[in-house]
């Protein structure tokens, strides 16, 4: 059996690139080299030059199916198949095959016949890649029908750009090489606009960057490649979540600026257990929002040998240099231990480390740490060591024990005391049970002499016993105290994660939380202007009118009083909280819940900007659609117009009398349709302005609709009624109405395909009128039923000459100005039904 065949690729950056063209070359080479090629499926597009590269090549007839009256080819697997060649061609990779298909989509044909063993070669656009259709929809504000998953083509063998400038492509369009002349002003006006052709043209070149990127990845993995192969400059910075971080990731960002597409990266390094060298959340979330903005990207790893986990994210990554903090310890810090720096500037290899210095470049904390037992415990130990010890001593006076039994009873009772006090109160206590077995209890008694060595040994082992079992006891109650702690902290960050998971990002229920979380009087975020304070949002009262470092602008009638803790976000944004003082440790959570607050605040700020920029942005699509519309829509039936009267206006022709009608008639038609389209966007304009009049008035379906389909230009037999007698009036606007019924009776009628009819229905649904238009067309896919309300676009109709795209968007406005609505629903069997829903007069 055959091994699998080969895909080759050709990616377009935009259509008219050349990619059939290049492929067709392509396969007239390989042809000349002997090499067995048929042509499978290739779409020339009208295109002479395309068409020419097809003579000499073999090509596989097309396989020819009929759905509802339409004839379609595609190709034909099995024909392939028999043939078996060496390569076969395919073109349009992301077509959708025409119902009763072998396979529903072309990439299905190609995965066939690369099973059958052929070598395919084949073309795609990159506005058809799943991953970027709905980005090339917002550039270029075409909807992309058909797609092919991105993992489709990274399986390719081969992937081959073919890209044109935009002023090459444009030239080609000029020409007439890649859309008939009718369509090129249109295409030239929307879709191939400089802009658009940049932005594909980047997308293209990002998006196969990314895959040889991969591809080279993949190479090293799987070849064991131990360097760094210095092929695109990575820049890693690392941050302990120091002040300092901000300066690092700023230089970082200017060395990768130095290097055109350059990546940056940060990289922050938590430890293993979780309990300590985590940074501070709010100098990361802000750093990790510096990098982002700078167009970086913020990762984490977990290590506790943190030089290692920096070098295994580098090379991991396929770094070339890597950006860190000079630490500031002393020289002889430095002398005895390399550091987090040097130790990674020495194990680096092919990388390049910058140690950049700063004056607030982070260093060991020299903080004496927190107690780890409450003061009660501690006390109640110093009081177990200072009066106990005594007690035990006066216990075992009358008492006649060996020496090894009363320094283990004097041991388990400094145990006692480390248990409960701690530490110190328990070295204390062996101290003190030191001297008070060495004076009662070691010969001679009653003097400091010992006169056995091994009484010595024994004594210096309890004393060294005691210190060790209340060293290791301290240790395991402040590792617990920081466990709890971090369990505190924890449960409190997964509430915030949760508050934002839920989309509550609003500053208010935000600062709200703060509140609840450490029981504070207000929570106040305050935003510099110039030299005054403004309260940006408040939770609890009173709000705080400026930083307690900072002096209030006036005097406020209802300060908020009390102590509080300031945060200091950045330059411009303070958090003040108001109630009590917060601990060191419940400061580190309050500053991640202040830097949240910050992100709530641009996000708000940003969705606020988009919602003033969506009327601009709208006004601007729409009036490039007009523009387009006005440019190829509304001339041609102007143009047809011109020409019938400049006809009839010439004298040199002898014009017979069913010459002069049917002239007279074009003429007639064409201008009604140019009205029809002029009066369509102008009642858009006047929907979009909200300036269009309504009376409602009670309205009969039957006077109604006759007037609606009088100019419908149909075959006898296609519309059909159905109205009961005793449907009651609805409240509508005449006229209105009759233009909504025209434009989805027009709709249907142009979808229906022979044979078939439109049937219009009408019926009563409690205090509402129902109607209903109903074709036999090819329908929608659903998730596209929304998008045929939008203007100037035709969701892929074939004829490009009725109009201008306002029909369906039209009849939903002028609906809904009445206080109706119009929805649409999937015919069963097969097409779409449109309904009118309005108010009964009853």
């Amino acid at each position: 059996m055959a091994g699998r065949g080969r895909l080759r690729v050709y990616l377009g950056a935009a259509p008219g690139v050349g990619k059939t063209y290049a492929m067709l070359s392509e396969a007239r080479r390989a042809r000349e080299r002997g090499k067995d090629v048929v042509v499978g499926y290739v779409e020339t597009h009208g295109r002479a030059r395309t068409a020419e590269l097809l003579d000499g090549l073999e090509i596989v007839p097309r396989a020819t199916l009929t759905h509802r009256g339409a004839t379609f080819t595609e190709l034909d697997v099995a024909a392939v198949r028999a043939r078996a060649p060496a390569t076969a061609l395919v073109d349009e990779l992301a077509h959708t095959n025409a119902p009763g298909s072998r396979n529903p989509h072309r990439r299905q044909d190609v995965e066939e016949l690369l099973e059958a063993g052929i070598d395919v070669v084949t073309t795609v656009n990159v506005q058809h890649l799943a991953s970027l259709s709905d980005v090339v929809e917002k550039i270029t504000g075409v909807p992309q029908r058909e797609t092919v998953p991105d993992e489709v083509i990274r399986r390719a063998d081969r992937i081959e750009l073919v890209d044109l400038s935009p002023e090459a492509l444009r030239r080609r369009l000029a020409h007439g090489n890649v859309y008939p002349p009718e369509r090129v002003d249109a295409a030239l006006a929307s879709y191939f606009r400089p802009g658009n052709l940049t932005a594909l043209r980047e997308l293209a070149l990002l998006w196969l960057a990314g895959e040889v990127a991969e591809r080279l990845d993949r190479h090293r993995a799987e070849h064991a490649v131990p360097g760094t192969w210095e092929t695109r400059e990575r820049v890693v910075v690392a941050l302990t979540g120091g002040p300092e971080g901000d300066t690092l990731v700023r230089r970082a960002a200017r060395i990768a600026a130095r290097s055109r597409g350059a990546d940056l990266l940060a990289v922050h390094v938590t430890r293993a257990d979780g309990l300590s060298g985590g940074g501070d959340p709010a100098h990361l979330a802000r750093q990790r929002t510096l990098v982002e903005d700078l167009g970086g990207t913020y990762h984490q790893v977990i290590g506790d040998d943190v030089p290692r986990a920096l070098l295994d994210f580098a090379h991991g990554v396929n770094a070339t240099q890597l950006v860190l903090g000079a630490s500031r310890r002393g020289r002889l810090a430095q002398a005895l231990a390399r550091g987090v720096g040097m130790t990674t500037a020495a194990r680096s290899g092919t990388i390049d480390v910058h140690l950049v210095p700063h004056e607030r470049t982070r260093g060991r904390a020299r903080t004496s740490p927190a107690a780890a037992l409450t003061r009660g415990r501690r006390l109640t130990g110093w009081a177990l060591a200072l009066v106990g010890t005594p007690l035990l001593t006066a216990a075992l006076l009358p008492l006649d024990l060996t020496l090894p039994s009363e320094i283990l009873l004097f041991l388990l009772l400094v145990v006692a005391v480390a248990l409960t006090g701690g530490r110190w109160p328990a070295v204390a206590g062996a101290v003190l049970g030191f001297g008070l077995l060495n004076w009662f209890f070691t010969p001679p008694v009653r003097t400091l002499t010992i006169a056995r060595p091994e009484n010595v040994l024994a004594l210096a082992i309890f004393v060294l016993v005691a210190v060790m079992v209340s060293t290791v006891v301290d240790l395991a109650a402040r590792r617990s105290r920081e466990a709890a702690r971090s369990r505190a902290d924890a449960e409190v960050l997964a509430t915030l994660a949760g508050h934002v998971l839920r989309g509550e990002s609003a500053l208010p229920s935000l600062l709200g939380r703060m509140r609840e979380t450490f029981g504070l009087t207000s929570v106040t975020l305050l935003e510099r202007e110039g030299t005054a304070w403004r309260i940006v949002s408040v939770s609890g009262g009173p709000p705080a009118t400026a930083p307690s470092h900072a002096p209030t602008p006036a005097p406020d009638p209802t300060p908020a009083t009390g102590p509080g803790t300031d945060v200091v976000i950045d330059d411009r944004l303070v958090l003040a909280a108001r109630g009590r003082l917060l601990q060191a440790s419940d400061q580190r959570v309050l500053e991640a819940f202040a830097a949240e607050a910050a992100v709530a605040l641009r996000q708000q700020r940003l969705r606020a900007a988009a919602e003033q920029a969506r009327p601009l942005a709208e006004a601007d699509r729409m009036r490039t659609a007009l523009l387009a519309a006005v440019g190829h829509d509304l001339r041609t039936p102007l143009a047809s117009a011109l020409a019938a009267v400049d006809s009839l206006r010439d004298t040199g022709v002898d014009w017979t009398p069913e010459d002069r009608a049917e002239l007279l008639a074009t003429a007639g038609e064409s201008l009604a349709k140019l009205n029809r389209l002029v009066s369509n966007l102008l009642d858009m304009s006047r929907l979009q302005a909200g300036a269009l009049g309504v009376r409602l008035e009670p309205v009969a379906v039957e006077d109604v609709l006759p007037r609606a389909v009088d100019d419908l230009d149909a075959a006898p037999g296609l519309l059909r009624t159905d109205v009961p007698d005793d449907l009651p009036d609805l409240m509508a606007d005449p006229a209105l109405l009759e233009r909504v019924l025209a434009n989805l009776v027009a709709n249907a009628a142009r979808h229906t395909p022979p044979g078939e009819h439109v049937l219009v229905a009408a019926s009563a649904h409690g205090d509402h009128v129902e109607i209903r238009v109903i074709d036999r067309g090819p329908g929608i896919p659903a998730e596209a039923h929304e998008r045929v309300f939008l203007p100037f676009q035709r969701l892929g109709d074939r004829d490009n000459h009725t109009g201008v795209g306002l029909g369906l968007a039209l009849s939903r406005g002028l609906t809904e100005a009445m206080g109706g609505t119009l929805g649409l629903e999937d015919t069963p069997g097969g097409g779409l039904t449109m309904t009118v829903s309005l108010r009964s007069a009853r």
